[in-house]
């Protein structure tokens, strides 16, 4: 598999309008201008988005022209994808509160600087001058019968739950960064198909140019639910080297594979052949250990790899750990969680221990009114990669 057999076959769901009509540009030696939008919805990037970035990487190794947008002035609007509901609209502090450090974290891929750099941008930066009339001009291209087949819309309708006139105009915001930036390509996730489809009409019918699209997979288990919802484990780049490890050690065993090619840049011939080799453990372990050497370097994802083998496997406490001071007294468990800001509510204490998310001392805890006496060295581990030692208040 050459470089561009690669770059159209990894990580990658569909091609529109085709594959064989990208690779005939990509292998004609044309370099192409691509990007992919970033959703500032929440404070760091996780390990979904850099499916995306490894993609873009491998496009910008190829010398093509790469652009990282952050979509602050959509993500003030909110995508309704996948929304069962209106989303909370973020305001423009905190959606650029939100990106303040993704340039950094997407640069442990991309590089930002020296040949053939990729460009950081803001969405905001056209989308917020444009006039009404301007606006009015792009809603021309975009029909209510489009918009309302979306999934998420029939449903609401079915529940006779509201559908707000903003987020039809979502794709519309979406598919003009593509128009304004003059692109060849736009990749997203596969759920990013509608929207991104609506940028490839724009591009057509403003300025009668052929817009490639392409979807990348999804990290999904064997029902197709995304494995982040699915294990609790959203995995930030700012997460430390020992939480990124026991996150992905947390994965289904089914994803591993997916997994390596979505979030490694292990060869595919090398997957398929340590998939054969090695027992499911030993490979979800090797890709733990590739991952997190991505984003923390070598030394680090050893550590945690030790750290894992020592918590996990021989059951022992684990070197570094936070801790609370308490009262050497009875509390009662879901007390101790909410007032030392473990859990973000009583509520989402009582479903973690009811759901056996919690230990003290080894022991599962699943009584909501469980109350123990505090001593010292106490273990509370909360889900399988944190924990909290209580020091005694002298």
């Amino acid at each position: 598999m050459d470089k561009i057999d690669e770059v159209l076959t990894r990580r990658v769901e569909k091609i529109y309008p085709s594959k064989e009509a990208l690779e005939k540009i990509l292998r004609s030696g044309k370099k192409i201008r691509l990007y992919q939008g970033f959703d500032p919805s929440m404070p760091n990037l996780h390990l979904g988005n850099m499916v995306g970035v490894l993609k873009l990487k491998q496009f910008q190794e190829l010398g093509h022209e790469v652009i990282f947008l952050v979509g602050d002035f959509t993500g003030m609007i909110g995508d309704p994808t996948d929304k069962k509901s209106l989303r909370p609209q973020l305001t423009k502090k905190q959606v650029l509160e939100n990106c303040k450090n993704w340039k950094e974290q997407a640069g442990k891929v991309l590089n930002f600087s020296g040949k053939n750099p990729a460009k950081f941008l803001y969405n905001s930066q056209w989308l917020s001058s444009l006039s009404f009339a301007e606006l009015l001009n792009l809603a021309h291209h975009l029909t209510y019968q489009q918009t309302i087949k979306r999934d998420m819309f029939r449903k609401r309708l079915k529940q006779d739950k509201n559908i707000y006139l903003h987020e039809f105009l979502y794709p519309l915001m979406q598919g003009y960064d593509s128009v304004h930036m003059d692109v060849d390509l736009e990749i997203g996730g596969s759920d990013q198909m509608f929207n991104m489809l609506v940028g490839r009409d724009l591009m057509k019918k403003l300025k009668n140019k052929e817009k490639f699209v392409l979807t990348t997979k999804l990290l999904v288990d064997s029902k197709g639910e995304k494995v982040g919802k699915t294990t609790g484990n959203a995995l930030f780049l700012n997460s430390s080297a020992k939480e990124m490890y026991g996150g992905i050690m947390s994965f289904p065993d089914n994803v591993t594979p997916l997994a390596f090619e979505l979030l490694t840049t292990v060869s595919l011939q090398l997957i398929k052949s340590i998939e054969k080799e090695l027992e499911p453990m030993t490979l979800k372990k090797k890709l733990a250990f590739e991952i997190t050497k991505t984003y923390h370097g070598g030394e680090e994802a050893k550590a945690a790899e030790e750290e894992f083998k020592n918590v996990f496997q021989q059951k022992k406490a684990p070197t570094k750990t936070k801790t609370i001071k308490c009262e050497e007294k009875e509390y009662k468990l879901i007390d101790i969680l909410v007032k030392n800001n473990l859990v973000s509510s009583k509520g989402n204490a009582k479903r973690i221990i009811k759901q056996g998310g919690i230990d003290l001392d080894g022991k599962p805890i699943t009584d909501i009114q469980f109350s123990f006496k505090t001593k010292e060295g106490n273990i509370i581990k909360i889900g399988k990669t944190k924990f909290i030692k209580i020091s005694l208040k002298k």
